[in-house]
């Protein structure tokens, strides 16, 4: 799979993809509650989710019947595309309980959640872009760890979902969804690991 992804035609997934903004929105941004947005997503894990579509070990009733007519090719440039394009604003930013939010922060700090998915919570390799996703789609994926229901690369998410608690789950959904999309910072400066700034809620920076 990384080999596919390697060797990825970009602009011809972006013609591949178009098909894709019906759900997943121009760019891969989202529009339709409850549904991930794409960009800036890392290729590794758009290519694995397709990939587990495909061969049903996710199912929906949308990406299924979509994934089962993609080649390895397909799925490597679609992922692609999508990797190159810019997140937009938080999706759910309206929605967002500036004091859940508070409360989450600290919760995700405490849970190590950006030792796997980097420290603005864009992702990387197989782990998916959490920052500024849909609250309804965060919230669910959150809640299918800890039910079991959902897929797990490793196991590592069911467990850590297992102990929350409602109200971690609120504080946390609500953290995620309200963080602005934004790449990584360079080691050393504001919003890097180790260091004051962290990114988090619109208004958050500098607390």
């Amino acid at each position: 799979m990384l080999g596919c992804a390697e060797a990825s035609d970009v602009e011809a997934g972006r013609r591949k993809a178009e098909v894709c903004a019906a759900c997943h929105g121009p760019g891969g941004n989202a529009v339709i509650p409850g549904t991930p947005s794409l960009s800036g997503m890392p290729a590794f894990y758009t290519h694995w989710q397709l990939n587990m579509y495909r061969d049903g070990r996710r199912r929906d009733p949308q990406m299924t019947p979509f994934a089962e007519k993609l080649s390895d090719t397909d799925m490597a440039d679609v992922s692609a595309y999508y990797a190159q394009q810019a997140a937009g604003p938080p999706r759910s930013s309206a929605a967002v309980d500036r004091a859940r939010a508070e409360a989450g922060r600290p919760l995700a700090e405490q849970l190590h959640c950006t030792s796997c998915h980097g420290p603005t919570l864009m992702g990387q390799q197989a782990v998916p872009r959490l920052a500024g996703q849909d609250l309804a789609y965060l919230d669910k994926r959150l809640r299918g760890y800890q039910s079991r229901t959902t897929s797990d690369l490793d196991g590592q998410m069911t467990a850590i979902a297992q102990p929350l608690t409602e109200a971690d789950i609120r504080a946390l959904v609500h953290f995620m969804a309200g963080m602005t999309p934004r790449p990584a910072p360079a080691p050393g400066v504001p919003g890097a690991p180790g260091t004051s700034g962290a990114p988090g809620v619109p208004g958050a920076a500098g607390r």
